[in-house]
Formats: structure tokens, sequence, C-alpha cells
């Protein structure tokens, strides 16, 4: 029997709406971690910090995908919430084609501002020369990397999750396959990787857009579309969290490189880029279970349904409490085994990854709680709330954290300071949540 937005949800059917999209980021996180593992053992170190220290860089230009999906389908559900399915569909259809357009633009900035970006985060010579190599040809598919992140939230809206996760395990798939075929059979180096991941992604933005531009089975359908501002506002306000959140974290990823190159060296961003890759995919979890999540609340809100909104609440909050601690607990077992993976030709560089992972993984008991309260609230259609929690978390508690814990901790405190952080967005979450509780009746 298929999951209706209108449904009143229990543990299970929570769950099994949720997996698909939780599967999906899941998926697209696992891109970097395949590229790194083949970089970082058929090309080499410093080629595995290139990577590590221009991908935050990268990651900036794809962020607006994210905003347009979630803050697009927080409206379209919240409409079709308010029985208006040819009006959600115009909004859909503007969304997405704005987006392209979007992309376009985005390759051509990120092409021009490839090199003195990494000149910035401190890369020279052979460094600085592997950033550009590996940046410049991801950011052809800067336009499939956006429409990939949209409708990987659309697909839930669209109530076509199965959908999404099988696109998205097709892309993933491609991207693994092509990383062994270009770089540890071909041996096209960090070319090799970068196109790997470049025709993944198409794979993953491409695919749907014909999906949707046809006939097909689920609540959305690319058409006619005109263009709305105060729509596209809407849009961008309820979405501006996600945005905000993946640009700073992409924004406190480059400051970790600058501070690590300063401390430790280049031993200190390939240890760094272990720790992301496990981080990004439990953030993934996280964020997957959000957007899977986000169209009933947005439904329920539309529809004025407080008595499901408290049931939301209740049960997506303990369900990423079960989530945070069993992943405190994978983290610690899996410390030295990633650290083998990725490193362990270097016995210097492991033992640092490995160290700093047991510190690094107390943030993963925080961290799950912050990403859903800020998705609540863009499904409540409450952006600029949702940007304030997301705000807190990157740009003034990460790197006040990534700047002042260093001065009194030496080196231990780059590892320490996003636990820190992290612990002080949970109170804050929890204080707004408190406070809009009266106003939502959840």
């Amino acid at each position: 029997m298929s999951i209706q937005l209108s449904d009143h949800f229990t543990y299970r059917k929570l769950l099994r709406l949720t997996l698909p999209s939780m599967v999906m980021l899941v998926v697209t996180s696992v891109y970097s971690v395949v590229d790194g593992f083949f970089v970082s053992n058929f090309v080499g170190k410093t080629p595995f910090a290139a990577v590590n220290l221009i991908m935050p860089f990268l990651m900036v230009i794809g962020s607006i995908g994210f905003m347009m999906g979630t803050g697009g389908g927080a409206l379209i559900a919240k409409t079709m919430g308010e029985h208006c399915p040819e009006k959600a569909n115009r909004i859909f259809s503007m969304v997405v084609y704005l987006s392209a357009v979007f992309g376009v633009v985005l390759t051509v900035l990120g092409l021009l501002l490839l090199r003195p970006v990494a000149c910035f985060l401190g890369a020279d010579g052979e460094l600085l020369e592997n950033c550009v190599q590996y940046g410049r040809v991801v950011l052809l598919a800067t336009t499939a990397y956006i429409l990939q992140f949209e409708f990987q939230c659309l697909f839930a809206t669209a109530n076509k999750p199965s959908l999404g996760l099988a696109i998205t395990v097709a892309a993933g798939l491609t991207n693994a396959v092509l990383d062994a075929l270009f770089v540890a059979v071909l041996s096209w180096g960090l070319e090799g990787a970068a196109a790997a991941t470049a025709i993944g992604q198409c794979v993953g933005g491409i695919l749907p857009l014909i999906y949707f531009a046809r006939e097909n089975g689920s609540l959305l359908r690319l058409g006619r579309a005109d263009f709305d501002g105060r729509a596209l506002l809407q849009v961008c306000l309820n979405g501006s969290s996600e945005m905000l959140s993946n640009i700073a974290t992409s924004i406190v990823g480059m400051l970790y490189n600058i501070q690590l190159l300063r401390y430790i060296g280049e031993n200190g961003v390939a240890a760094y880029g272990v720790l992301m890759y496990l981080s990004m995919v439990f953030n993934a979890i996280f964020i997957g279970f959000s957007v899977g999540v986000a169209p009933v609340v947005s439904y329920h809100y539309g529809a004025g349904n407080r008595t499901e909104l408290r049931n939301m609440k209740r049960k997506c909050f303990a369900t990423v409490a079960v989530f945070s601690g069993t992943m405190f607990a994978l983290a610690l077992l899996l410390a030295k085994p990633l650290a083998t993976l990725f490193v362990g030709y270097d016995r210097a560089l492991f033992a640092l990854t490995a160290h700093a992972f047991l510190i690094y993984s107390i943030s993963f008991l925080f961290f799950g709680f912050t990403i859903y309260t800020s998705s609540f609230f863009t499904s409540l259609n409450n952006g600029p709330v949702s940007a304030a929690v997301s705000f807190l978390r990157t740009l003034v508690f990460q790197v006040a954290a990534v700047f002042l814990l260093p001065l009194l901790l030496g080196m231990e405190g780059i590892w320490w300071s996003l636990a820190a952080a992290e612990l002080l967005s949970l109170c804050t979450s929890l204080c707004f949540l408190k406070v809009f509780q009266a106003q939502y009746g959840y």
C-alpha cells in the first residue's frame, strides 16, 4: 500500500517514507568517498589532500540545488495541502527551469574563481595545480549537480521516493565503476576521478529531468511555468537555511583546512578529509530523513492538522535520537578501519587520523537534532527561523570554535571544535522549538 502525505504516521510508516531519501543522500555523499579512496590509494597523498582542500568550494557551487529543492518542496507540498494541484505544478516547473539557468551561470563563475580560491585556501605548487586539475572537470557538470540535489528533495514531494532512490543509486554506481576504470585501470589520475564524478552527477540530474518532462505517475510534471516572484521569494526563504547550512559547512571546511595547514601541514588536511567522509555520510542520513519527512509536515501544516504535526514532531525527534546514538557507536568502531582504508600506507598519517576520529565522533551525538530542527521550520514555511538555526550552528558556533579552541588547546583544539559547536547548536535548537511551540501547535 502506498504512503500518502495525508496519512497518520507510525514509526514503521515514517521509516518506510524516509528510507529512500536517506539512501539517496548517502549514495550522493559516497561520490566524494569513492573519489577519495581511489585518489589516495592510486594517485597519491598530495592529490588526495587537493581533493579535500577544493571540495568545499565545489559544494558551495551546488548548494543552490538544496535551496530550490527543499524550499520548493515545502511550498509545493503546502500548496497541495491547500488543494491547488495545478498551482503546485506551475511552481515546480518554475523552480526546475530557474535552477538550470542558475547552473549555467555558476559554472562560469566557478571556473573563473577556481584558482584564486585554491590560492586563498593556502594551496601552492603541486597542491595548487592538483586543485585546479580536479575542480575544472567537476565544474563542467554544475548544472546537473544542482538539479540532482534538487530532484532528490522533489521526488519525495512528488510521492515517488523509491524512483528517486533508483536514479541516485544508478548515478552512484556510475561514479564508482568509472572511478575504478579511469583511475585504477586507465591511470588517468585526478582528471579521471573528476570525470567519474561529473558523469555520475549527469546521470543523477538529467534522468529525473526526462522523467518529469513526460507523462508520469507522480504528483508533479514539468510544463508551463509563469514567473511568480512571490512564490520564488517564498521558495528562497524556505530553502535559505538549507543553502546557508551547505555554504556555511563548506566555508567551515575551508577554515578547518586553513587551520590544519597552519598547525600540522598537508597531513592535517588529508586526515580531516577522512573524517569528512564519514561525517558526510552521517549528515546525509539526517538530511535524507529530514527531506523525506518534510512534505508530510508541510502538507499537514497547510491543512491545519495540528494533531498530526505534534505526532510528527514527537516521532521524528525520537528517531533522530536513536540514529545519533547508533552513529556515535559506529564511529568509534570504524575509526581505525577507515583510517587504514584511506591512509594505511602512511604510519604517521594513520595515527593522526585515528586519533582525530575518536575526538571528532563526539559531535555525532548532537548534530542530527540541529539538522532536523532547521528542516522542521523549513517545512513550516518559516525560512527565517530555519536560517537562524543553521546560521548559528555553522557561521557562529563552528567558526568561533575552530579559531578559538586551537589558541587554548593547540592542534587538539581543532579536533574538539566541532563537538563544542554542535553542543551549543543543540541547546539553541531546543530554545527555538520551545519559543514557537504555541504558534504552530506542535
